[in-house]
């Protein structure tokens, strides 16, 4: 129970390590309102804008048991992986359409593979690791390949692409490699930490340390957009140029010939203003290769610091290996163990068919859920005005509301929990996943709301005019993030965590790759999003998310008491 005693205690440990920040007098919104406006910069903490007050006490309280077990070295190997990967996806669709010229439903396609490819091949490295029983030596291995993957697709190469189809090839084959390694690394790290959480002292704790474990990984992906914009936005200021969303597009039907009238004297304005010297653009071929070259190549570079970031999570997993638990170890032990207790047939076949189950239903939530990169990224790249009082902003920067939110609202996610754990009302983990099915429900119904309200365009109006016409508010796009990220930490961790506790013991590795796999499924129906997004009325494509997350709610809800039994 939450006491002002509590609180006081809360506040003296956090002191430890966070300082004072004075309130800064802001000139600049104080004229705009009409209002004395102060300023609390929380950015002059060691840890930037990531509040560190919550994650901070949360360690504190674990016991030396609880840190032995390796479920912070844990979290910080996933860091610096999670940071790699969210350098990339901030900017897959949008390089893939940059460099190649593709539309949004072939640059979808590709995603929406590669996405499927990251979850299902986790499948096999949970296959993998079962069967050599050598969790992390497979861990290890899939470090080496995505950092392997992110340096073939840091290697720049001219841009308009002299062979268009070698040079998606071999970027297609370095999305592979890095799918391949995420799939021997993924799903065997949580496996490990699901494990640490087997002897029956820690088991009341799972769900706490699985969402403690999903927020520290998403720290990694709160800075990965920006690195990814710095480097492209430096690369870009450094030859003469602004960076403007709409230009790549333009640039690539110019040099095709495909730009309607209106498209044409869009493109000649952009042109002008991406010029940071104010020189007239004389020549509209000769810029649109090389502000294509330019941009493509910022992209090169910032897929460079998610191999940084994947050394990061080597050097940090190798040192703290020794504290994660050893399955192998444990098989023998308890193969040794006349006391301990196997599993029936009959107990397994009910566990098994009780996951696939969920697995089943959460296709719906993720085909929906990761539309974040994709339709919503093309969302704020074309319909959504890309200034936030007053700052120009980075279509790709909306990639960092969703772990920012993860980081802030974990805290308050788990302190909802232990309030309800305190007074005997704690939902049951299916319960918990339901619930976030119809919160992330909710999150796509305020996207359709907004944007009928505003009736924008269809999709091939704004091709047609070579930008649109009408453009929402940012807020829009930040409040559906907010939603759909409190979905997430009903369900993502807590389905993590449901895994691990129902799995039986021989196949955690396998039904974990099993929950990546369903996650597969549901990616690999993404491209249907980019295809009704270019297809019919934007308001209709988020109205096809609100349903598909009702019937993931209500086929849960159908399921709640035999999914509830099961997992006692």
């Amino acid at each position: 129970m939450l006491t002002l005693e509590s609180f006081e205690e809360a506040a003296a440990k956090v002191k430890e390590v966070t300082q004072e920040t004075k309130l800064i007098y802001s000139s600049y919104f104080s004229d705009m309102t009409g209002n004395k406006v102060y300023l609390k910069p929380e950015n002059m903490q060691r840890t930037g804008a990531y509040k560190v007050r919550g994650a901070y006490y949360k360690i504190s309280t674990l016991s030396e048991e609880e840190r032995a077990k390796g479920l912070i070295a844990a979290s910080f190997a996933n860091l610096g992986e999670r940071f790699g990967f969210y350098t990339m996806m901030a900017i897959l669709v949008l390089f893939l359409q940059a460099k190649f010229g593709l539309d949004g439903k072939e640059a979808g396609l590709i995603y929406s593979t590669f996405y499927f490819s990251i979850y299902i091949l986790a499948l096999i490295g949970g296959i993998i690791a079962d069967r050599t029983r050598n969790y992390k030596g497979t861990i290890f291995a899939g470090i080496v390949l995505m950092a392997v993957g992110y340096l073939m697709l840091a290697i720049p190469s001219p841009t308009p692409v002299a062979n268009k189809t070698l040079f998606l090839v071999i970027t297609c084959a370095a999305l592979f490699v890095i799918a391949f390694g995420n799939g021997l690394f993924k799903g065997n790290l949580q496996a490990l930490v699901g494990q640490m959480y087997d002897n029956p002292q820690y088991s009341s704790m799972r769900d706490s340390g699985f969402s403690l474990f999903y927020m520290f990984i998403n720290v990694g992906a709160i800075f990965a957009p920006f690195a990814a914009v710095g480097v492209r936005n430096w690369w870009l200021s450094t030859f003469g140029y602004n960076y403007d969303a709409d230009l790549p597009a333009l640039c690539h039907g110019h040099l095709a010939g495909t730009l309607t009238p209106e498209a044409v004297d869009t493109y000649s304005a952009l042109a002008a203003k991406a010029t940071i010297s104010g020189t007239p653009v004389t020549d509209m071929t000769v810029f649109a290769n090389e502000y294509l070259n330019v941009f493509t190549t910022g992209f090169h570079y910032a897929f460079g610091v998610a191999i940084l970031a994947m050394v990061l999570s080597l050097v940090i997993f190798v040192i703290n290996r020794k504290k994660f638990p050893d399955p192998s170890k444990k098989v023998a032990a308890k193969a040794g163990d006349a006391t301990a207790v196997e599993m029936n047939a009959q107990e397994v076949r009910q566990r098994m068919y009780a996951l696939f189950a969920v697995f089943g239903v959460v296709i719906f939530f993720w085909f929906s859920f990761h539309q974040n990169g994709l339709t919503l990224t093309y969302f704020a790249k074309e319909y959504t005005d890309l200034n936030l009082f007053g700052m120009a902003i980075s279509a790709e920067l909306f990639q960092s509301l969703n772990p920012i939110f993860v980081v802030s609202l974990t805290p308050v996610i788990m302190a909802v929990f232990a309030a309800q754990r305190a007074k005997g009302k704690e939902p049951s983990t299916p319960r918990k996943i339901a619930i976030g099915m119809g919160i992330a429900a909710t999150g796509f119904l305020i996207m359709a709301i907004g944007s009928y309200v505003s009736n924008l365009p269809m999709h091939k109006d704004i091709i047609a005019l070579g930008t649109s016409p009408v453009k929402v508010t940012p807020l829009l796009l930040m409040v559906t993030y907010l939603i759909l990220t409190v979905a997430e930490l009903y369900i993502s961790p807590l389905g993590i965590s449901f895994v691990s506790k129902v799995a039986p013991p021989k196949y955690q590795g396998i039904m974990q790759g099993g929950w990546l796999g369903a996650t597969a499924i549901g990616n690999q129906l993404l491209v249907i999003g980019a295809i009704l997004y270019e297809s019919i009325p934007i308001w209709m494509t988020w109205t096809v998310f609100v349903v598909a997350c009702c019937i993931s709610m209500f086929t849960m809800l159908f399921m709640l008491k035999w999914l509830e039994k099961v997992a006692k």
